[in-house]
């Protein structure tokens, strides 16, 4: 163990390692796309992380035989711990979510993501070797801005799981001047970081403490302001925000792997989400920022929006076992009853009988991107029926019959003629 810790060829070793892991990750994301490859895609996820597991820990012993006053055998005994406190509770929290529980547990665990971001901040702080000049510039501006990111990220995710599980008030929290408050603090913070980069001595961590006690507010502060409508958004975003804390953390423990894999998530995230304002016809702005704004947009106006017919079960059953093709639009409502399975079941009859039958899948339906393609996958309807909005939208106008199940606020044909409409969203007849 100990020639290959002080083996010349370690260094390049471990940098193919993580190449070889970036690589699997990007397949990963690739694969994720895709309801046919999404399996694969896990698979080359879960590869790539071990690999990078493994490729971690021979610098973290290296560094603890030659660099460190505890024996190897400690390091890795307390490393190993730690992984199995984690695998334990991971594997638990897994295995007895459910799937409406979902979108709660995602935004916890960004919260990990980046309170680990601030930890590593101080400590790549407090342990700084002596740096001068720019170096030492550059190494106080990654610390600043991973605690920053990591702050915000954690508080933000916190509030967005007690959201989504109910146990806060999912109405935005709408304080006077709440947008100056948001303006202020990113302006104490850039002056924080003025007075941060130049000063030494006991003083140092002052403005670093100040900081992080002020993102921590910003983190609660937007999310708190935005309402549960919009969570789906915002979980999609702190995933983004845990992405970049995660890149600033490989910034400072000079990872290069944490670079690329933060990197990763922290853009698919932003894209995803404005993928999703977009579908909601609201401005990527106006959701960060904790509804800044209203794009003009009213929800629940006093209007005449027309005449409506109610039907019962046995006239919708008619009306589907006539119709040549069928559009069912699924939404929260449907993982909330578990209807996914008779939907299944009547999806097969249908299809048995000749009629044509896809569903038509909103970004935000759901609390939680991917989450109707979960259920439906679950309860093994066919991949290639299920298709997203901007497929299957141009189809509405010459389908026989749409059924909308637990998604009414999904379908709005209002939005094809009214740019300033709440939501851009499947324009069904």
């Amino acid at each position: 163990m100990t020639d290959f810790l002080t083996s010349e060829r370690l260094p390049g070793l471990i940098r193919a390692a993580y190449i070889v892991a970036a690589i699997l990750f990007i397949a990963a994301l690739a694969g994720l796309s895709k309801h046919e490859t999404a399996r694969r895609g896990n698979q080359f996820g879960m590869a790539g992380m071990g690999l990078a597991l493994g490729a971690t820990l021979v610098p973290a012993a290296r560094n603890s035989q030659y660099g460190d006053q505890r024996p190897l055998a400690l390091t890795l005994v307390l490393i190993v711990i730690a992984m199995a406190i984690g695998a334990v509770i991971g594997a638990r929290r897994a295995r007895t979510v459910e799937m409406t529980g979902m979108p709660e547990l995602v935004a916890i665990l960004h919260s990990f993501v980046g309170i680990a971001a601030v930890l590593v901040g101080f400590n790549s702080y407090l342990a700084e070797e002596h740096l001068e000049g720019s170096l030492a510039t550059i190494h106080d501006v990654e610390v600043f801005i991973g605690v920053f990111i990591g702050a915000v990220t954690f508080t933000g995710s916190i509030v967005a799981y007690l959201k989504l599980s109910a146990k806060m008030k999912s109405t935005p929290l709408a304080l006077p001047g709440r947008h100056l408050l948001n303006l202020g603090i990113l302006i104490a913070s850039a002056l924080l970081l003025v007075w941060f980069v130049p000063v030494e001595g006991d003083l140092g961590p002052v403005p670093l403490i100040i900081m992080t006690a002020l993102a921590l507010l910003l983190g609660f502060h937007p999310v708190a302001a935005i309402g549960g409508g919009d969570m789906p958004v915002v979980v999609s975003m702190l995933n983004s925000y845990s992405g970049w804390a995660a890149a600033a953390a490989g910034f400072m423990l000079s990872n290069d792997l944490l670079i690329i894999v933060g990197s990763l998530v922290g853009s698919s995230g932003a894209i995803l989400s404005y993928i999703m304002c977009k579908a909601m016809n609201r401005s990527f702005v106006s959701v960060i920022a904790g509804g800044f704004g209203s794009d003009g947009a009213v929800s629940g106006e006093a209007r005449d929006y027309g005449d409506h017919r109610e039907v019962q079960a046995d006239e919708v059953a008619e009306l589907l076992a006539d119709a040549r093709s069928v559009v069912i639009t699924p939404g929260y409502g449907m993982a909330v009853a578990q209807a996914q399975y008779p939907v299944a079941e009547l999806t097969k009859k249908l299809r048995d009988k000749g009629v044509e039958v896809r569903f038509g899948i909103h970004p935000v339906a759901g609390r939680l991107p991917g989450h109707m393609n979960v259920l439906l996958a679950e309860a093994k309807v066919p991949y290639d029926i299920v298709l997203e909005m901007d497929e299957i939208n141009e189809d509405f106008a010459k389908t026989d019959v749409v059924l909308v199940i637990g998604a009414n606020d999904t379908v709005n044909p209002a939005a094809l003629e009214e740019p300033g409409s709440p939501d851009r969203r499947h324009a069904g007849p």
